[in-house]
């Protein structure tokens, strides 16, 4: 198979970081994920987000396009778990709706990541998980992680809806929908077996596959 470049798209707790994991080993891919351990921004964000979020998605934007770019010109086919786009179209889209970022500093935002997006090779494929709230909502829990205590439904099911805003209109390459809520990589090889099936038929030109984990 020749040299490819996957994005993981999807709401937070959807399987992202897992499947990236799993996919990696499976097929000797290189991998890259979020930096969020390393990120100096977050902790001010945190503590007040009105006054941090343009920094936050700056930082994000320049992380990356950086990783971007660098897997696209490593020899080996890579993964990341979490795509460019979501940070404009997603996120800094949340942030303004929610009043942490003002208009002026989104439009801003917005002139930098067009400039920077356009120049970045296009991915090989998309992949996108999609959980219901509920189920994300449980994950989250689970891997009770410190730093998304303050997560709610309704911030997810915002997130959720425009996740559907841009999936919809998503044309750079390739989308493989994954419904993650009855899909478990983690513990069922054969779930594994068949999201690797899935990728390598939509690679091949095949057309795109919604995938809901049962049967």
């Amino acid at each position: 198979m020749p040299k490819r470049l996957i994005l993981l798209a999807g709401n937070i707790g959807s399987g992202k970081t897992s499947l990236t994991e799993r996919i990696g080993q499976r097929l000797g891919w290189r991998t890259a994920f979020e930096s969020v351990a390393d990120n100096p921004y977050l902790p001010n964000f945190y503590g007040d987000m009105r006054a941090w979020s343009f920094h936050l998605q700056v930082y994000f934007l320049g992380h990356r396009a950086r990783q971007h770019l660098e897997l696209w010109q490593d020899p080996r086919s890579a993964i990341i778990d979490r795509s460019i786009y979501e940070d404009a179209f997603i996120f800094s889209r949340a942030l303004n709706h929610l009043g942490n970022l003002s208009e002026l500093d989104y439009q801003t935002y917005r002139r930098v990541f067009d400039l920077i997006t356009e120049q970045l090779p296009p991915p090989s494929l998309l992949i996108y998980l999609k959980a219901p709230v509920p189920v994300l909502m449980d994950r989250i829990r689970q891997r009770a992680r410190d730093i998304e205590t303050g997560i709610s439904a309704d911030y997810l099911a915002l997130l959720d809806s425009f996740y559907e805003d841009w999936i919809n209109t998503f044309e750079l390459c390739p989308v493989l929908t994954l419904h993650t809520g009855d899909l478990d990589f983690v513990h069922k090889p054969q779930h594994l077996d068949i999201v690797v099936q899935r990728i390598e038929e939509t690679l091949q030109g095949k057309s795109t596959i919604t995938f809901n984990g049962k049967g």
